[in-house]
């Protein structure tokens, strides 16, 4: 502490936008402004059985790679800035990181993101162990602080966490999401003063993200994923509404990303749930995904969310 000594005299909070990126998140429903994608790597022309890298059916990479430019653009288009975790064109481990394995192409669930910065997650998979290293080097790179790393038998996935209020986060318990990967959530929310609920999540149900998605303030798509989530929601005056239940099994139409307050970035090829959501008043931007559903995925599920401002 010399005569040029200064004191640092910003909490970490104000800091965002200078030492670090402004990048923040604390609404399922404020306006899109950031997001983490995956270009699909080489490792998707596995050989062996797709259920062994927990895929449906093995992607067509070519075809992949066109669905994950068309997510891009869409967003883009949407005035969403795109960031990419392994960029396009790039060859695996190109970036002096981990190869990537197939089912890298899913950002959801490799973080949180809060107001503060990130939460990385603790893979529950072995299939998946070392995604979060790629993950953490590109918050790295983006200049997105990370508060926390799962430890010791936690197991966190950033899928099974949803802001239901400003100061309240819904976090789905089960295969994925262990007690200990809940209590570290629920630290590091609380010291930003943000309440988390537990939610048990059924043995079927794979994320919290399956069973839940946020339209609007007063809006969701939801269906019962165990006991309590309907309650929940109307506790905080949300209205949940159903898709139809054959898009939502095919097609995956409940997993989409939510734009600005009232629209809607969903699969495409679910005219139903569409028109569903377009009689409450939903804008609606439709892209294909089939090759993210063949690795038992959906938009929601591949799009990272890194920022959004109300």
């Amino acid at each position: 502490m010399g005569d040029g000594w200064r004191a640092r005299t910003t909490t970490h909070a104000e800091e965002l936008g200078t030492t670090w990126a402004d990048l923040r998140v604390g609404s399922e429903t404020a306006r899109l402004t950031d997001v983490l994608l995956t270009w699909p790597g080489e490792r998707l022309a596995f050989e062996g059985a797709p259920g062994a890298w927990l895929m449906h059916a093995r992607p067509d990479l070519a075809r992949m790679r066109e669905e994950a430019t068309g997510l891009a653009d869409a967003y883009t288009a949407d005035g969403v800035r795109v960031h990419w975790l392994q960029p396009r064109g790039a060859d695996d481990g190109a970036d002096g990181g981990p190869d990537p394995l197939p089912n890298l192409v899913f950002a959801r669930d490799l973080l949180f993101m809060t107001p503060e910065g990130a939460v990385l997650a603790r893979m529950a998979a072995q299939q998946r162990a070392g995604e979060e290293r790629a993950a953490a080097m590109a918050l790295a790179a983006l200049g997105v602080p990370i508060l926390a790393t799962p430890r010791g038998n936690a197991t966190f996935e950033g899928a099974d966490a949803l802001w239901i209020r400003p100061g309240l986060v819904a976090v789905g318990t089960g295969r994925r999401t262990n007690a200990e990967g809940f209590a570290l959530l629920q630290r590091v929310l609380a010291e930003q003063g943000v309440a988390c609920v537990d939610v048990p999540l059924s043995p079927h149900v794979q994320h919290l993200l399956g069973s839940l998605n946020l339209v609007r303030d007063d809006l969701a798509v939801a269906r019962e994923s165990g006991p309590g989530l309907l309650r929940l929601l109307d506790q905080h005056g949300i209205e949940a509404l159903a898709l139809d239940p054959a898009e939502v099994a095919a097609s995956r139409a409940n997993n989409f990303v939510t734009l600005s307050p009232g629209a809607v970035l969903m699969p495409g090829g679910c005219p139903r749930s569409r028109a569903i959501l377009e009689a409450r008043g939903v804008r609606v931007v439709e892209r294909p995904v089939t090759q993210y559903l063949c690795a038992a995925g959906g938009i929601g599920c591949a799009t990272g969310i890194l920022g959004r401002r109300a």
